[in-house]
């Protein structure tokens, strides 16, 4: 089984940057992830905090 490549702590903060208002193209292409991945990490996690 593979492991998880990014903690919940690094998802969190990967969020903080999208609601800061950093272009979502430019967050993605950072991180290395999908669109479809930062929307379903908002959908998981975005009351968490750091």
């Amino acid at each position: 089984m593979k492991g998880k490549r990014f903690s919940v702590e690094q998802i969190v903060g990967v969020l903080k940057q999208a609601e800061v208002g950093v272009p979502v193209a430019e967050l993605i292409r950072q991180v290395g992830i999908s669109e479809q991945t930062l929307y379903r990490w908002k959908k998981q996690y975005q009351g968490l905090q750091t």
